[in-house]
């Protein structure tokens, strides 16, 4: 009995949690009645759940190729996992296929990725062109981590740096991170605070206009940018 007490006092908690941080939400969208904002995030975790599910059907022969070709490629294991930061601070292991050799940051974590870097490995720099090495990511969204569209999702290391930084950049974190987003398919990786503070902008103006049609714009972009080589 002790511990069904136990489980139903986490529940309320975790419910109260979950109810403050719909209340943060929902006071930063912009002229959004609490039940529409409820709906399109319910709606949004079922796309994401439908998508990620499909998705891994349909590319399951793509990610198998792209395993082999890592693997003939390089020394090294065919995927690595990377801690970031996701709703609310919220930590979690986000899934990559490798691009780079495994001592790429022996040095310590390196910000952001420039083209023609030379830790990419042959296979890695194809990967990342083509934004292949995000498939895994799908894993993610399945496990709630993680949505198709949203702000993209950094390291603590730099996240703790760019909180102190960057005016209001916390409140990126109101929603989950995406695979894709509104910033994403406007600019490049971050290469430097001025670049994070340009993307900012775009992040704040999805977290206060989503919905799916959105949503369904950006993807459409998304895959504009993946078959024009733009972008990243």
């Amino acid at each position: 009995m002790s511990a069904l007490v136990a489980r139903l006092l986490t529940v309320r908690q975790e419910l109260a949690i979950e109810l403050q941080r719909f209340i943060l939400l929902w006071r930063y969208q912009y002229r959004v009645p609490p039940f529409t904002l409820w709906w399109r995030l319910v709606l949004k975790r079922g796309v994401d759940l439908v998508s990620g599910i499909i998705g891994l059907m349909v590319l399951a022969p793509v990610m198998a190729l792209v395993a082999l070709a890592i693997k003939l490629d390089s020394k090294g294991p065919i995927l690595y996992s990377q801690e970031r930061v996701g709703r609310f601070g919220e930590t979690f292991k986000i899934f990559k296929f490798r691009s780079m050799r495994i001592d790429a940051e022996a040095q310590g974590p390196v910000w952001g990725a420039r083209d023609g870097d030379p830790r990419a490995t042959r296979v890695g720099r194809w990967l990342r062109r083509s934004h292949l090495d995000e498939l895994p990511q799908l894993f993610n969204v399945l496990r709630g981590e993680m949505s198709l569209v949203g702000p993209r999702p950094e390291r603590p290391h730099f996240v703790d740096q760019l909180n102190d930084a960057v005016i209001r950049y916390d409140e990126r974190h109101l929603i989950k991170p995406g695979m894709t987003g509104l910033a994403q398919v406007y600019y490049r990786y971050d290469t430097s605070v001025a670049d994070v503070k340009r993307k900012l902008r775009f992040d704040l103006l999805y977290v206060k206009r989503m919905c799916l049609a959105l949503d369904a714009r950006i993807l459409v972009w998304t895959i504009g940018v993946i078959i024009t080589g733009k972008g990243r």
